[in-house]
């Protein structure tokens, strides 16, 4: 915030009218005395104090001041919501406002840029650095689940096809949530490949099931062994073919 100037008798009464101008606390300012008060002869010529004072700089409000100023130079009109998790140090900012589709970008690509220099400003002279999340009309929530769905129909075509995908580039973030959507998947697995900003994630079928037959029934998958199965149907067809002889000459005796 900038600093104001506040002149009274005293520094005490200066620093008091600052603080109900500013509607704050002595402990929520910084101040300077820039002139004291002095007492002239027999009481004339008195000169009164003069202090310059401003609000101490907080995290949510550096973030608010930056995001103020950037929506200013876009021409956006925005309210900008912020809640402060201190004991797991992340800042969560929320916007609301019109035409938001302009902040999200391409894939979350300006939300992404916005929040990171977000993240500058903010942790820019602090000693615990400070994780934030930029988001508004719930955008982050609602890409999650897409890249969740995506990750599955992956996986599904890994499995149908025994080959090896990979994904567009992402950034760190959403890598996370293709990870973490298939970590617990039997069949296939994921890793990371390239370098940022290129870096994507490939998904490819375990060890074990890459001589195995695909056989989705009923939403589920199941794996079961290509030469077992086609042995199978080798006795099946024969023991069909044997059964239609002895039937055929059963009715030929009659």
């Amino acid at each position: 915030m900038e600093w104001l100037d506040f002149t009274a008798k005293s520094v005490d009464e200066a620093l008091t009218e600052a603080l109900i101008q500013l509607k704050t606390t002595s402990d929520n300012v910084e101040y300077e005395v820039i002139e004291k008060e002095s007492s002239g002869f027999l009481g004339l010529f008195n000169k009164p104090a003069k202090i310059r004072v401003r609000v101490k700089a907080t995290v949510d409000g550096i973030a608010k001041e930056f995001l103020g100023k950037v929506f200013h130079a876009m021409n956006i009109t925005a309210n900008i919501d912020t809640v402060l998790d201190e004991e797991n140090s992340t800042l969560d900012i929320n916007i609301e406002g019109e035409e938001m589709g302009v902040l999200i970008g391409k894939r979350g690509q300006t939300l992404d840029s916005l929040q990171y220099l977000v993240s500058l400003v903010v942790n820019k002279d602090s000693e615990n650095y400070l994780k934030i999340k930029l988001d508004t009309e719930d955008y982050r929530n609602r890409r999650k689940e897409t890249l969740e769905n995506l990750a599955r129909n992956i996986a599904f075509k890994v499995k149908r096809t025994k080959k090896q995908v990979s994904l567009e580039p992402m950034n760190p973030y959403e890598r996370r949530i293709i990870h973490s959507a298939l970590q617990n998947d039997k069949y296939v697995e994921t890793h990371s490949e390239g370098e940022e900003p290129y870096r994507k994630v490939v998904v490819t079928l375990k060890k074990g099931f890459a001589n195995k037959e695909y056989k989705h029934n009923k939403s589920k998958y199941s794996y079961g062994d290509r030469y077992q199965n086609s042995q199978k149907n080798r006795e099946y067809n024969q023991n069909f073919q044997k059964n239609r002889e002895l039937s055929h000459g059963n009715s030929e005796e009659e």
